[in-house]
């Protein structure tokens, strides 16, 4: 099956866990590298972060590696009209909402801080990675429960075939706060929840002129691979909810974006996803990513 996206760039963001050379040594993917979100400043600099919640100061961080950016730095130059960006997660902002119900019913309306009331939007981790690194393009926030991330991975390709963009942003994030734990443990047994994020920089595969990246091929999720990938990720293979904790929302997302990280960074060569709703074959292009 001949790849329908092809990700520029990539990273997984995953606090507590470092991705080893090789899946043979789990022992290596222990003690984090990855800034958790009351550390986001050494990556993404000081401004800005006020009030941000967690989720999205963790897909900040996930963007901000897989673009390639030095620390504390934005992308410069006017904001870019072709680059969409598709966010996946369930959780982000529960806490807050709790919190303003909370505070609206004890105290009224006084009692809201207007630095929380704009996280009360679902969209709001989305619209935060659009306005912080100038993305102009189509703005989608998908919550549609543990498949969110392969339905943002759907939505990508369909905004790319679609041209409605030339670049997407496809980033997933969870927090893992009291609110967003207890809510996931009524709805997925398949693991405790896991604040973490990750990010695939996508554009059409026909034609791009790019050295390197990760080829993705999308598939049905029952579908034989058109080649016998060298690792799977998921229930037939590695299963990082099971070793590193669920990401729930953003875990397709941390999934491919893994893969992808297999494929060139380690030179696995071709690596499946299997996720329950879809599957992805991910392929080296030829070259590195971040």
């Amino acid at each position: 099956m001949t790849p329908t996206l092809l990700a520029t760039g990539w990273s997984v963001h995953l606090p507590g866990v470092v991705l080893a050379e090789s899946l043979d040594r789990p022992g290596a993917w222990a003690h984090a590298a990855a800034p958790g979100p009351d550390q986001a400043a050494t990556l993404l600099g000081r401004k800005g972060l006020l009030a941000k919640e967690p989720a999205t100061r963790l897909a900040l961080c996930a963007v901000h590696r897989a673009l390639g950016l030095p620390p504390g730095r934005r992308p410069a130059g006017p904001p870019s009209p072709r680059t969409a960006v598709v966010a996946c997660g369930n959780l982000g902002n529960v806490k807050t909402v709790a919190d303003i119900a909370r505070a609206v019913s004890t105290e009224g309306l006084k009692g809201v801080s207007a630095l929380d009331a704009p996280n009360a939007s679902s969209n709001v981790l989305a619209g935060t990675v659009a306005l912080w690194f100038g993305f102009g393009g189509p703005n989608l926030m998908v919550c549609s429960g543990a498949a969110a991330g392969a339905d943002g991975l759907r939505l990508a390709d369909l905004l790319l075939r679609a041209r409605r963009a030339d670049r997407v942003v496809l980033v997933g994030a969870e927090p893992a706060d009291e609110v967003a734990s207890a809510l996931h443990g009524t709805v997925d047994a398949r693991g405790g929840l896991r604040a973490g994020a990750a990010c695939l920089v996508l554009r059409r595969a026909e034609g791009a002129d790019v050295v390197g990246g990760a080829a993705l091929a999308l598939l049905p999720d029952h579908a034989a691979w058109p080649r016998p990938p060298h690792v799977v990720l998921g229930p037939d293979g590695f299963d990082p909810v099971r070793h590193w904790g669920d990401c729930h929302g953003a875990q397709g997302v941390v999934s491919a974006a893994l893969a992808a990280h297999l494929a060139v960074d380690d030179g696995h060569g071709a690596v499946g996803v299997r996720d329950g709703s879809l599957a992805v074959l991910v392929e080296a292009a030829g070259g590195g990513g971040g």
